[in-house]
């Protein structure tokens, strides 16, 4: 008796948290949205202000959900449908086996893709950077840190990501000095080399930060001579530079890095890092909840003629790091 009054209370509490969802304080419909990152990193804690912030300036809901894998998120994606809500962006972790799921969700609601694409689904359009570009400008990094040629490894979360695939390829694409081509892709095991660059390899670490700081420790074991050493994910750098430090060669190989951690910006003040390439997550969240919500009151002026709302991304070096720096943390309220 007493486990079915539990029962039937729970479900009571989750009815109303449902039902509860989108209602505002007297009683009227409010708008709710949901933006589903494709991880937990400090990345997504600053998309996090964006979308809320955005929330608070539009008077809607807004929910942001980090999973922990493919599984986790196609279930985030599949509860927010259930719930209601107006919108969905969503930054797939598998483009390419995640269609289907994605295809699903955007026959019920409004669904863009951010920061990641999934180019072969319905989503209405994607919301970032070109990341094949933003890889190209990660390359003149290095090439600004290792003028003279050398040795470069690639460290990275993942690579089924659309995003990942193209911030890579533009990576060794510019250190080669090929022509621009997007849907070039070299195979993780080959170690290109042609003219001054030599690239190591492309380790990942699915996100497990012990695993990415091993591939760190190995490849410096490995390879004592290592050039630079490149972090396409914002964990990264900061992996990189704490597996440098235990083997007392900070300095000593050159480091760039992508996203803005506090200790890549950290790492560029004080020398250790020579660069990063920025996005704007705050941006990417922020402009998601506005676009889903101007089409939620019927302004399709906001869907993009190319299927592209651009995000551009920045290089972010010595001398203007503190500017940058100081202008994030007026964003996120620190």
């Amino acid at each position: 008796m007493q486990k079915t009054l539990i029962a039937g209370l729970s479900a009571l509490v989750a009815g109303a948290l449902v039902s509860g969802c989108g209602k505002s304080e007297d009683g009227g419909s409010e708008r709710s949205y949901a933006f589903l990152t494709n991880g937990v990193a400090s990345f997504w804690d600053i998309c996090k202000v964006g979308a809320e912030t955005a929330g608070k300036d539009l008077g809607v809901e807004v929910s942001v959900l980090m999973p922990d894998g493919v599984v986790q998120q196609n279930q985030m994606l599949e509860d927010v449908v259930i719930r209601g809500v107006e919108g969905i962006a969503i930054s797939p972790i598998d483009a390419e086996n995640q269609v289907s799921a994605i295809n699903e969700a955007a026959a019920k609601t409004r669904l863009i893709t951010a920061d990641s694409d999934a180019p072969k689904s319905d989503r209405m359009f994607y919301l970032g950077m070109d990341n094949y570009e933003a890889g190209r400008m990660c390359g003149q990094l290095v090439k600004e840190a290792l003028p003279d040629g050398g040795s470069v490894m690639i460290f990275m979360g993942r690579l089924e990501q659309d995003n990942a695939k193209g911030r890579r390829q533009g990576l060794i694409d510019e250190l080669l000095d090929r022509d621009p081509d997007p849907t070039r892709f070299d195979p993780p095991g080959q170690v290109p080399k042609e003219g001054k660059y030599e690239i190591l390899g492309t380790l990942t670490d699915q996100f497990d930060r012990v695993r990415g700081k091993q591939n760190v420790d190995d490849t410096l074991s490995a390879h004592p001579d290592l050039g630079c050493a490149v972090g396409l994910f914002v964990f990264n750098p900061p992996l990189i530079l704490e597996s440098l430090k235990s083997a007392g060669k900070l300095g000593q190989v050159k480091v760039v890095g992508f996203d803005e951690a506090d200790e890549t910006l950290q790492g560029i003040i004080d020398g250790h890092v020579y660069g990063t390439l920025v996005q704007n997550p705050y941006e990417y969240g922020y402009q998601s909840i506005k676009v889903l919500d101007a089409l939620a009151k019927g302004d399709d002026s906001v869907i993009p003629e190319n299927g592209f709302i651009s995000v551009p991304a920045r290089m972010i070096r010595k001398d203007n790091v503190e500017e940058f720096w100081a202008d994030l943390n007026q964003k996120l309220g620190k």
